[in-house]
């Protein structure tokens, strides 16, 4: 189902960027804001000229690099394209053109600062307009598909975004106030596999398209030794994934460590994200039914490097490190991996960092862009249209300078920014 994401706002424009986001909790839209395009070509029939492409399913580069698109979608991607009458030609220079970057982490409604009081005491509306220049930053910054992982107590927010799942008490219930307050928990509450049942019932009523269990938490982190309490039973799980089955939905949790990784792991769920810690038989597990790892490394080293105490930074970087030796161990064992940030607690558009640390903690910088534009297409349900340049698929697609195969920092330089056929960045045109 597809309809304007953020149409609930007043805010509107005649100029709107289309933006796919698959929000936990719900619907998978197209989303629009005020962001006006970066050039208004004569018509809808443009060819992208650059020094290099990016063909991620190989993991090469073709030398030089053409798209032809037409209206929302690539017609012809290689080393060269036909060249239609009136076409317009935008000549990017030596930049290498690649598909638009995909983020299955990410919190719209979040920003930097007390993430537990932003909830509370910043209005919907406020969170909402909030989150529509979160998602303009993401997508200059070059991420033209997200997967919003909930709005952290922005509920409905008019019925295009709806909250999480969590036990009573559990990691998103408000834990840190004084119960009496009755302070809203981030998520929904259910104790249950029934009441699981009845809230996934009830947020895919509402449009709900990928379902957010939080499953492990609060993390303790001491001495080098990592354990989180999980919050269901592999059978309470499996309830909730068979609901979604039911009407060809998915499950993705928040997911730490032991031993809820391993019951959701058993319990057949899309993705586990964190994934501090998972064990030899959670990992042959994904590996088997190809549920995906979803790392978010980038979070912590923001909160370490913006700590409010010594001793938590020190905590902070311990656990990274920890995680870190964990993930090298995930990937030995060929545990599948898309790429998530975890951002709105740090700034938005700045999230490249996601990609610069994976490969600094071990995985191949082709392996890292596989596991965001293959994966992560796979993981919003989006193969046979996003993540590639291929006919077909939309006209997503960014350039960034240098060769991303040989120095995965360039991704945090885009200079060029093109949805669904529409330009919105353009710092290369000749």
């Amino acid at each position: 189902m597809f309809r304007s994401l953020f149409s609930f706002l007043s805010l509107r424009s005649a100029t709107a960027f289309v933006f796919i986001l698959v929000l936990a909790t719900a619907p998978a839209l197209h989303a629009q804001s005020s962001v006006a395009p970066a050039a208004s070509p004569a018509n809808d029939i443009i060819v992208l000229h650059a020094a290099h492409i990016l063909d991620v399913e190989q993991g090469r580069l073709a030398s030089p690099g053409e798209v032809l698109v037409r209206g929302n979608r690539i017609v012809e991607a290689g080393s060269s394209v036909a060249h239609p009458a009136g076409a317009t030609v935008i000549d990017l220079g030596a930049a290498t053109l690649m598909p638009g970057l995909i983020d299955a982490h990410v919190h719209l409604f979040l920003h930097p600062g007390a993430e537990d009081l932003q909830t509370v005491v910043e209005s919907v509306p406020e969170r909402t307009i909030l989150a529509e220049i979160a998602a303009r930053d993401d997508l200059m910054a070059g991420f033209t598909a997200e997967r919003d992982m909930g709005t952290e107590g922005a509920g409905s927010a008019d019925s295009a975004v709806r909250n999480a799942i969590s036990i009573l008490g559990g990691h998103e219930d408000a834990i840190h106030f004084n119960p009496a307050e009755h302070i809203s928990s981030n998520a929904t509450y259910a104790n249950n596999a029934g009441e699981l049942v009845s809230v996934t019932r009830q947020q895919l009523k509402e449009g709900a398209d990928f379902i957010k269990i939080y499953q492990t938490g609060a993390d303790r982190f001491a001495d080098g030794k990592f354990t989180t309490p999980y919050q269901y039973t592999e059978a309470e799980l499996a309830a909730a994934v068979q609901e979604t089955a039911r009407v060809g939905k998915r499950v993705g949790v928040h997911c730490t460590g032991e031993p809820g990784a391993l019951y959701a792991a058993q319990a057949g769920v899309a993705s586990i994200d964190h994934a501090d810690q998972l064990s030899p038989e959670t990992m042959r597990i994904m590996r088997e039914k190809q549920i995906y790892a979803v790392p978010t490394f980038a979070i912590s080293e923001y909160f370490a490097a913006h700590a409010d105490s010594p001793a938590f930074a020190e905590r902070e970087r311990a656990l990274l490190a920890f995680h870190a030796a964990e993930f090298r161990k995930q990937l030995a064992a060929g545990v599948p991996m898309a790429v998530g940030s975890d951002v709105g607690p740090f700034p938005h558009g700045t999230q490249a960092r996601e990609f610069e640390l994976m490969v600094e903690y071990g995985m191949a910088a082709v392996d890292v862009l596989r596991a965001s534009l293959l994966n992560g297409a796979r993981l919003l349900g989006k193969q046979d249209v996003i993540g590639q340049l291929k006919p077909g698929f939309y006209a997503d697609v960014i350039a960034v300078p240098g060769d991303p195969l040989q120095d995965i920092s360039v991704l945090a330089r885009v200079s060029f920014v093109m949805k669904n056929g529409v330009v919105y960045r353009n710092e290369l045109q000749r």
